[in-house]
Formats: structure tokens, C-alpha cells, sequence
């Protein structure tokens, strides 16, 4: 296995003496001082930079161009490439007009094919680099040499720079407990119930509804690295009920000492699709959710999307069997990376006046997905 290492090749000079209309610039070029190893794509290499040369990639007159003093006037004449003795050469001649001194001459090699760098010596030192010289000549029609000059070539390693970067997420549940601004469509007061990162405490509720006092949030924020971004779900271990008891399928109500997930409406939402649960949800009473974004787009939906007043849905039900899937209980997506990007997730609740006295409760889950 071979890994090679070629490109372009540009002198820039400017003669001294005039170069005639039959003259011509010979460029030599190190090769390798091995028969048959310097044309044929591979890098080569010797015991010392002065046994050592380019490989010239069997690139063809058409693969150079020069510029300067009537380009028309010039003709990539010859490549001749090196052997064991021999350097590669390249003539290029002079034709109809003469080449004034103090003209500047630009000859490119194109970087396709392109001439192949001498891979290190042997007794190449890391660091350190090997050095070959490149003649340039002017020439008259004798050949006789009118300007020379060597320049010099090191090639030397490229510096690795290496660094690991993590996988990272970075997710962070906050309370809201603002007493103003309007989160949903609905504005909190003095009497908004306060969240915290652990807890929606409604305090007690009334079966007459109250924008201020039915209505709170919190404030989930996310950050990641992965390629193909996150999602984060949410679900409840079950519906609320009285004391905790276990409120057995998706349908249990206030027969059962439970508060049940809101239908939104006479349509009904559910885990997976959300209904419009309106400006007064007494109908409907129960426990739901809607989504705003906060900073970025990643809400799944939005409380206004189609000019709704609050879209909602029901969390997924683990009790019911509604334990969240790829689509059913996503409330936080995005196909990319993202950094700090936040939603506001509403909860509402409602009941009617013959909902049994007691102390209601469930447990709330979020889990947000990386997909690297």
C-alpha cells in the first residue's frame, strides 16, 4: 500500500539576459538514481537526499503552462524523465521573439497528475528536513547558458495537531415563578402557582377555573453535540390519584378518586395527537400539557400551531401501557446539534365540583435521547 503526496509545481524568476527566439529554459528536476523508479506514480527514496529525488508522475507537455514576455512565443518542448544517472529535465522554447532581460517567467506544473515529493531518506531524521535542489537555466540556440540558478526544496513532515472532543448532552429542568409575561397564551399573576425543577405544587384547587391558578410551567433546556441531535420525551408513572392510589387504564376519572388525563376535546387528545383545549377547559377537565418554544424551533407543537388557543395532549400513561415511543411522547427534537435550546413546557389543570376531597398525585418523567 502506497500513499503519495503530489501537487503543483510553480517557479517564478526574472531573467538577467535577453533569451533569443531559438533559446529555451531547461528546468532539472532531482530524481532517484534508481533505472526504471522515477516515472512511474510512486514516491521514492534513497540513503540520502543527494541520491534521492521526485517522481515526475508521467506528466505530459499539455500538463504545463508558462507565462510572461508573449506566452504564444513559448512551447513546452520536452520531458524527458531521469534514470540512474540522469535528473528529469524539461525544455521549453523560444520561439519568433526574443525574451528581453529583466522579464518575469511563471512555468506552473499542474497538480494533476502532478510531481510526486521524495518520500524521506533513510536516514531521514524526523524534523529535520531532507533538501533538493531544482536548476533553472536560460539558453541560447547553442545551448550555451545564459542565466542559471538553483533553488532550494526541503520537504519536511506536516505538524499532526490532535485533540478528542467528548460526546456531550447537557439537559436541565428549571421552575418558572414569575409573577408576569405570558407563557402558552396564558399570563401568569402573583397567584400562578411556582415550579421548581422537581415539583408542580398546585396547591389546592377550586373546580371553578382560573387562567392564573390552573396554568404553570417549567423551563427544559438542552444541549448537545451529537451528529443526528436528541429528542426528549415525557411521560407519567400514572394518572393523579388520591393519595397516589393506582388509577387502573387509560380511562379512570373522578369515580376513581383520580384525576384524570384531559380529552381536550369532544374530539380528543390523547399521548400521541394533540386537540385544541381552548380559552376555558371546564368541559374537559383533567390534567394536560401544551409546548412553546423558548429559544430555537425544537418544540414538537406548538400551543398556537394552526391558530389554536392552547393545544394540548396527555402524557404518556406508563400504568396504561403508554410508556413512550419514537414518536408518541416527544416534546424536544432536533436532527442536528444544538446549544441551549429551550422549550416551556404548560401544564393546565381542571376539575369539576364533584371531584373527591384529598390529596392527588403522580410522577413526571423526562428523558432526552442523544443520537450520536
Amino acid at each position: 500500500m502506497i500513499a503519495t503526496q503530489s501537487g503543483s509545481l510553480t517557479i517564478t524568476f526574472t531573467t538577467t539576459n535577453e533569451i533569443p527566439s531559438n533559446g529555451d529554459i531547461l528546468i532539472t528536476i532531482p530524481a532517484v538514481n534508481e533505472t526504471g523508479k522515477t516515472n512511474d506514480g510512486f514516491p521514492d527514496t534513497s540513503s540520502s537526499s543527494s541520491t534521492n529525488g521526485f517522481d515526475i508522475n508521467g506528466i505530459q507537455t499539455t500538463d504545463i503552462s508558462i507565462t510572461g514576455c508573449t506566452d504564444a512565443n513559448w512551447t513546452v518542448a520536452a520531458i524527458t524523465p531521469g534514470d540512474a544517472i540522469n535528473d528529469h529535465t524539461i525544455r521549453i522554447d523560444r520561439s519568433t521573439s526574443s525574451c528581453p532581460a529583466s522579464t518575469t517567467i511563471t512555468i506552473t506544473i499542474d497538480s494533476s497528475p502532478g510531481i510526486i515529493n521524495p518520500a524521506p531518506t533513510t536516514s531521514h531524521t524526523q524534523g529535520v528536513a531532507d533538501t533538493y535542489q531544482i536548476n533553472i537555466k536560460t539558453r541560447d540556440g547553442s545551448d550555451y547558458t545564459l542565466d542559471q540558478a538553483d533553488v532550494s526544496v526541503s520537504p519536511i513532515e506536516g505538524v499532526l495537531i490532535s485533540a478528542t472532543v467528548d460526546e456531550t448532552l447537557s439537559f436541565s429542568v428549571a421552575g418558572v415563578s414569575a409573577d408576569s409575561g405570558t407563557y402558552c397564551g396564558v399570563t401568569r399573576t402573583s397567584s400562578t402557582p411556582d415550579t421548581t425543577a422537581t415539583s408542580i405544587p398546585w396547591g389546592t384547587l377550586t373546580p371553578t377555573y382560573s387562567a392564573a391558578t390552573h396554568n404553570t410551567q417549567q423551563l427544559l433546556t438542552v444541549s448537545t453535540n451529537a451528529d443526528n441531535g436528541y429528542k426528549v420525551y415525557i411521560e407519567e408513572n400514572d394518572q393523579m390519584g388520591k393519595d397516589g392510589k393506582t388509577c387502573t387504564g387509560s380511562t379512570a376519572g373522578e369515580t376513581d378518586s383520580c384525576i384524570p388525563d384531559t380529552t381536550c376535546n369532544a374530539v380528543g387528545c390523547t399521548h400521541t395527537s394533540y386537540q385544541d383545549w381552548g380559552s376555558d377547559p371546564s368541559s374537559y377537565p383533567g390534567l394536560g400539557y401544551s409546548l412553546q418554544n423558548a429559544t430555537g424551533t425544537d418544540a414538537k407543537f406548538q400551543y398556537n400551531t394552526g391558530g389554536a388557543t392552547f393545544n394540548a395532549k396527555q402524557m404518556a400513561d406508563q400504568e396504561a401501557g403508554e410508556s413512550r415511543s419514537a414518536t408518541d411522547a416527544e416534546i424536544m427534537t432536533n436532527s442536528g446539534p444544538v446549544d441551549s435550546s429551550s422549550i416551556y413546557v404548560c401544564f393546565r389543570i381542571d376539575i369539576t365540583a364533584t371531584q373527591p376531597a384529598g390529596y392527588y398525585f403522580n410522577k413526571v418523567k423526562y428523558t432526552a435521547v442523544p443520537t450520536f
